[in-house]
């Protein structure tokens, strides 16, 4: 075999490694052995939350295992020598990403530390958990900071009053934040620190700000001594259909910063997120965090104003600068490559020809996706993710390669190199269009090559250093944001990595061109195929889950009326259902009236004593073509009622009787829904305007943890390493209503 190919291959499987390798850019701060006075300690933040969590039964808001969790939370804020209040409020909250009011009643536990008067710092965490899990991480992370934070502050001289804000209810609509805006202690707050968690492990991601930046960037920069944070992902929460309590709380403008883990998402909304899970490190790492946030924001919040640019560099710098700054020198970047393209003939061919070799391995890799979805059912990469992330990106660079090879080959790098850098400016200023705070991932890679190429008229080999240079930048700064993509897109779709990927393969293909045209060009593909197809190989034969990344798989007993006809549904990641589960009956794929997920049904026997919830309607007043309705809501034993209507019901505004919230329908589609959550829905009466007079026919859906006892062979028979996440197995009943 020819050396040439041999340095080929070398390198096509450098570029695979060190993308295999991009998770270790940004690791978990290590667990301090020691802690000096008045330092965070994780170990005892731990152990308090392990005493206010008891048991870890899920506790839901307005559940009695949260009294129990409540009860003892306060417990713990009268230990440390804090003096609890507890608000008791019945609350509604609307969301401008969809057509959803959430209601329910919830106690906010509240303790201040500090002079009582002056504008106060709020920190904030919620104690509530979903129905499936017991919620040690999300948020008992935030929780458990807040208690440590609040023990160390409370012997500190503070400037001014710092509010700790345990929150119930954001689990389902955000409604313990939404209830302290009505608070009056929320009159004094100026500013507020969020934390919350989509995982179990990972380093602290600071993943949202108040809008202007300025003041809480700058925070950030003198508190974090390990910072994780980018303007791309605060634009990416802005983007993305989630919502956390800053949303609510940014109505306010106050200044703000969002911290959050998301490392392992398959423990998280499940029986997974339990204590064991949390890791002691991630709390570490947003203990020290809020700490040094809370002490710079102690005397106040900085007079910055504006809006900033930054992303962090190995968790060890960040980098930040105006707004402004950052679109001044694209411009100027982009408009020197463009000069520096023309005169090295590369501005069209050239530049198409990157272009082409990046779309080409992102459609390639969507391609191969799909046909392993074909072959194999579910979300096969669960338990090893990083398998399936380098079969992607073998196969983008084999797309990649099939475009640089057969049409690249009268290329010269330098022009190439020109072009590529070219089309990363293009692409990072149509990113910038949706995400402006993306723009600075897309200055410095680009600056150090312009440098290279500028000093290789006093230095010939300037350029050749430059590009590998601007090369590895980009590695380090796309790496970290690809690894945090990854994590993002665990529960797929996996192929949304491709295109990112794709850019800085492309890259370090250009560098390696005049190595790869002179290998063979069917050597050079079937190779690079054959890589890609045994790294499929692995992807497709690894477990697909584990005791630490277990399948979804909720089980429901449904029944629907005033026919009382029943089924099963289980709601899982699409694979096929163990094989005992045929003595049940036939099981087909299908949807549910009121949710649009694919799952798995079959006929089940009635449940013992299963009513329906049921309207009752109070009162009807039109006016023209619009009407509004009150009516009562009677649970008959559900913990969790939905309210839906059609897309087409037209509903303005609805919620709790003198509660009702605005449903902002400009931004969003489909149908609307009214939720309330916990024991005191039953009664609860509701308040509803239509911009529409005509009756309209509702679903209404009722839902309680736990399963009739017929439903014990199809919990026996679950997968090993299966468990319900985000839904918990539970018994649904639901009947149209036409009011």
């Amino acid at each position: 075999m020819r050396r040439d190919t041999v340095l080929a291959f070398a390198v096509i499987l450098l570029v695979l490694a060190a993308l295999a390798a991009k998770s270790m850019l940004v690791s978990v701060p290590p667990l301090r052995a020691h802690n000096a006075p008045g330092e965070f300690d994780a170990v005892r933040a731990k152990a308090r939350l392990a005493m206010v969590l008891g048991d870890q039964r899920p506790h839901p808001v307005d559940s009695a295992a949260d009294d129990m969790v409540r009860a003892r939370l306060a417990g713990q804020l009268q230990h440390m020598g804090l003096k609890p209040i507890v608000r008791d409020q019945v609350v509604c909250n609307d969301f401008a990403k969809n057509r959803l009011v959430a209601c329910a009643r919830v106690r906010n536990v509240i303790a201040v530390v500090g002079p009582a008067a002056g504008k106060a710092l709020l920190l904030s965490a919620h104690y509530d958990s979903v129905p499936v899990g017991p919620g040690a991480s999300d948020d008992g992370i935030g929780v458990a900071t807040l208690l440590e934070v609040g023990s160390i502050l409370k012997d500190r001289p503070l400037q001014r009053p710092v509010i700790l804000l345990f929150n119930e209810g954001e689990e389902l609509g955000l409604l313990g934040a939404r209830a302290f805006l009505a608070d009056p202690l929320s009159r004094n707050v100026d500013s507020a620190l969020n934390f919350d968690a989509r995982g179990v492990t990972g380093p602290v991601t600071m993943f949202q700000t108040s809008q202007p930046n300025g003041g809480a960037v700058a925070v950030f920069a003198r508190s974090a001594r390990r910072p994780v944070a980018s303007s791309l992902s605060t634009d990416v929460a802005r983007l993305i259909p989630n919502d956390t309590d800053m949303t609510v709380y940014n109505e306010r403008g106050w200044l703000a910063l969002n911290f959050a883990i998301m490392g392992n998402e398959t423990r998280y909304h499940s029986p997974g997120d339990d204590l064991a899970g949390l890791d002691t490190r991630s709390l570490q790492h947003m203990g020290d965090q809020a700490l040094a946030a809370a002490v710079n924001l102690s005397n106040g919040p900085p007079q910055a104003r504006g809006n900033r640019i930054f992303f962090d560099v190995l968790g060890r710098a960040f980098v930040a600068m105006p707004m402004a700054v950052g679109p001044a020198l694209f411009l100027l970047l982009l408009g020197i490559f463009g000069f520096v393209g023309w005169r090295r003939g590369a501005l069209i061919g050239a530049t198409s020809l990157v272009l082409g070799a990046m779309i080409s391995g992102g459609v390639v890799a969507w391609l191969a996706t799909v046909l392993v979805a074909t072959l194999r059912a579910g979300t096969y990469w669960r338990a090893h993710q990083e398998i399936a992330f380098v079969a992607i990106y073998a196969t983008v660079v084999f797309g990649a390669l099939a475009i640089l090879r057969i049409a690249g080959s009268s290329f010269s790098t330098a022009r190439l190199r020109a072009a590529c850098w070219l089309a990363f400016l293009l692409i990072g200023g149509a990113l910038a269009i949706a995400a402006p705070g993306a723009i600075i991932y897309f200055l410095i890679p680009p600056a150090i090559v312009l440098l290279g190429m500028a000093a290789a008229r006093w230095y010939r080999p300037a350029e050749t250093v430059g590009g590998p240079a601007a090369l590895l930048l980009l590695y380090l700064t796309w790496g970290e944001m690809l690894a945090q993509l990854e994590e993002l897109f665990t529960p797929g779709p996996l192929w949304v990595a491709a295109p990112v990927g794709a850019i800085m393969i492309v890259a370090a293909l250009v560098e390696a061109h005049a190595l790869l045209i002179r290998v063979s060009r069917p050597v050079l593909l079937l190779g690079s195929a054959a890589i890609a197809v045994v790294a499929w190989t692995a992807a497709g034969v690894a477990p697909a889950y584990s005791r630490d990344h277990q399948e979804r798989f909720t089980i429901e007993h449904v029944t629907q009326f005033p026919s009382g006809r029943s089924y099963w549904s289980v709601l899982n990641d699409g694979s096929k259902l163990p094989a005992a589960y045929s003595t049940v009956g036939r099981w087909r794929l299908g949807t549910l009236p009121f949710s649009e997920r694919k799952r798995w049904f079959a006929p089940a026997p009635p449940a013992p004593g299963i009513k329906p919830p049921s309207l009752e309607l109070l009162e009807t007043v039109r006016n023209g073509t619009e009407r509004r309705i009150r009516l009562r809501l009677n649970a008959n034993g559900a913990e969790r009622l939905l309210l839906i209507a059609p897309e087409d019901a037209h509903l303005r505004t609805a919620g709790a009787t003198g509660l009702a919230r605005p449903i902002v329908s400009a931004d969003s589609s489909g149908k609307f829904a009214i939720a309330c959550s916990g024991r005191s829905c039953d009664g609860t009466e509701l308040t509803i305007d239509q911009g529409k007079a005509d009756p309209t026919v509702f679903t209404l859906v009722g839902s309680r943890t736990g399963l009739p006892p017929a439903a014990a062979q199809l919990v026996r028979a679950r997968p090993q390493f299966a468990r319900p996440q985000y839904t918990p197995d539970e018994s649904v009943a639901f009947a149209r209503i036409r009011l």
